[in-house]
């Protein structure tokens, strides 16, 4: 279970007089107790991809005004999440309608990004908020002509993909660098693979026990995701005549009204970082949440049939217990993650 596994290596130039050789390092490390990593056919991780896109994540010349980045919105000290509810720190300052989202593990995010499932990919993802009028709002012929005249991105590019730059090479090279943000070091994956640094006390087991009996179903496996999407019974009112009907969830993206209310499921890994919670983050606490799980669930046609057992909606749990499983939420946060040189900016 303790095994790492590395995959897609830095390449060194070398021959065997040369005493300078360096052993090839990985791009990305995948622990035991993690699925496979398996790479995109269309854009694999390459070096040079990966260090363009770390350089393209935290550019601000990404956005009209040269003033906000991917990073602005994705601090890597929030598990590349903001801090915020509805952020501000757009190019406009209007507040936006989604709470932004903790990136992490997202090369096996293989079943829709964005809350509602609404990007398929992560390339097809990065083109939205450079687009969005409240995000970055980058007309994408000036972005190529600022990036061509800058003293280094011409040669990346053409190192990373063998050709000028261009509007995709852009989206594919960030990309990259998000495939490679892995998180897998909490003091829980360390109890997991029987590490050091991985013993639990009393007060955290009893809230694992609780989170394998109440949160595992959905926040499932060692993503702690299921990638799916859920009416977790935060309302009841779906109907939303706006023009991007956002209160209408995957629904909007699927036009079913099965899927009316529900939101991909966020991973559990560094909770105690992300907050403020839920897709438009009106819960400030993981104490606002539980209680919500507790006495706050609203009933729909599609709430989730785990929160509507015997007749009874939401999960009881009793002060204590609250108490244990935030000891335990607080075992998933990964230190060495958010503070990992290879993500900074």
């Amino acid at each position: 279970m303790g095994s790492i596994t590395g995959l897609a290596f830095l390449s060194f130039s070398c021959n065997d007089l040369d005493d300078n050789y360096q052993e090839p390092l990985p791009l990305v490390l995948v622990p035991g107790n993690f699925p496979e990593f398996v790479d995109s056919k269309t854009n694999p991780l390459t070096s040079d991809g990966v260090l363009l896109g770390k350089k393209l994540f935290f550019d601000k010349r990404l956005s009209g005004n040269n003033q906000v980045s991917c990073g602005t919105c994705h601090q890597q000290s929030l598990a590349f999440s903001d801090g915020f509810a509805l952020t501000r720190q757009g190019i406009s300052g209007n507040a936006l309608e989604r709470n932004s989202p903790a990136l992490m593990n997202l090369a096996w995010a293989n079943n829709g990004l964005f809350w509602d499932g609404g990007s398929t990919n992560l390339e097809s993802q990065a083109f939205a908020p450079l687009a969005h009028v409240d995000e970055m709002h980058q007309n994408l012929d000036e972005l190529l002509e600022e990036l061509k005249a800058d003293a280094d991105y011409p040669k990346m590019f053409q190192k990373a993909f063998g050709k000028a730059i261009n509007q995709a090479d852009i989206v594919k090279a960030v990309a990259q660098f998000e495939r490679t943000l892995i998180s897998s070091n909490s003091k829980y994956d360390k109890y997991v693979r029987g590490e050091s640094g991985g013993i639990l006390n009393k007060e955290e087991l009893a809230g694992l026990t609780l989170a394998e009996q109440f949160c595992f179903s959905c926040h499932a496996g060692p993503l702690m995701t299921d990638n799916l999407y859920h009416n977790n019974g935060i309302d009841n009112d779906f109907s939303d005549d706006s023009e991007l009907m956002m209160r209408r969830g995957r629904a909007r993206i699927t036009g079913s009204s099965e899927d009316l209310g529900k939101f991909r499921t966020p991973t559990l890994r560094n909770i105690e970082k992300t907050g403020p919670y839920m897709h438009d983050g009106r819960f400030g606490t993981l104490e606002k949440v539980l209680e919500h799980y507790s006495n706050g669930v609203l009933s729909s046609p599609t709430l989730d049939p785990l929160l509507r057992k015997n007749g009874d909606l939401g999960i009881p749990l009793s002060e204590t217990e609250k108490k244990q499983l935030i000891a335990f939420l607080k075992t998933l946060t990964d230190y060495e993650y958010i503070n990992d040189k290879r993500f900074s900016e």
